[in-house]
């Protein structure tokens, strides 16, 4: 099948935090970039026959992702939608999966009956992280959930909770809550793969891995609790969001440069 209106929802996991790139907007590329640059060359596809757009803001719980983006794609008729959403309110103190979890299969249900392929994602697994690892349980259930509703209205996944084929210490951005550029473009291939198309695309250097003394290790969680995590629990407390000032990167469909 040749895509020619690709349309990506979500978070920041779509805006593409973490890949940064000031020449383009929002100053990110991320793995929907990458994958919507593959889809513009496919054979078959004339001179501005391609056309992308990026509804993804940084922060959005999935009500606010379903309220806000997901009626503007289906009227951009797309017959290709990415969609991932969930992994903010599963990290909140309190959560409802259930209710979230049956608003997603509505939304989903949607999409699909657009006429769209609809590819969506699990959440990654948290296990290797000590900050995230008590929500591991939570992002399970959740995952299951999502697997369930892929399968009743016949969406692909790209399951990240079961993806073990780079080292997590390689994917993830110094914040240690989003991917990093080698993080992205793995994303990317694998979303291509399961979309079935011939991408060429390699797999990047491995990024160097540093070693760190248990001294070097106390500090770098320092550094990271100040820079990283006491701004995300202010934002949680105040109920701000790092996505309030923020606009979509590509809110209307067009050609990929």
């Amino acid at each position: 099948m040749v895509f020619r209106r690709y349309v990506a929802l979500g978070d920041s996991f779509t805006e593409g935090v973490g890949d940064p790139d000031p020449e383009r907007p929002n100053g990110l590329r991320g793995w929907a970039d990458r994958v919507a640059e593959v889809l513009a060359k496919q054979p078959g596809l004339g001179p501005g026959e391609f056309g992308y757009a990026n509804l993804a803001i940084r922060g959005r719980k999935l009500a606010a992702i379903l309220a806000e983006q997901v009626a503007p794609a289906v009227a951009m008729e797309p017959d290709l939608v990415s969609i991932y959403a969930g992994a903010n309110d599963i990290l909140r103190p309190k959560v409802d999966i259930d209710a979230l979890l049956a608003s997603y299969d509505v939304a989903i249900g949607r999409l699909a009956d657009s006429g769209a392929t609809v590819t969506m994602f699990t959440a990654y697994d948290p296990g290797i992280s000590a900050v995230f690892r008590p929500v591991r349980g939570r992002m399970a259930i959740y995952n299951e959930g999502v697997r369930e509703i892929a399968d009743r209205h016949g969406a692909l996944i790209t399951d990240m909770w079961r993806m073990r084929d780079a080292p997590p210490w390689a994917i993830w951005d110094d914040d240690r809550m989003h991917l990093n550029s080698y993080g992205h473009s793995h994303i990317a291939r694998a979303v291509l793969d399961r979309l079935g198309i011939d991408h060429g695309l390699a797999e990047p250097e491995l990024p160097t891995r540093l070693v760190l003394t248990k001294a070097e290790a106390r500090r770098e969680n320092l550094r990271w609790a100040k820079e990283h995590a006491v701004p995300w629990v202010r934002r949680r407390v105040t109920g701000r969001s790092s996505g309030d000032l923020v606009s979509p990167k590509r809110p209307t469909l067009a050609p990929v440069d």
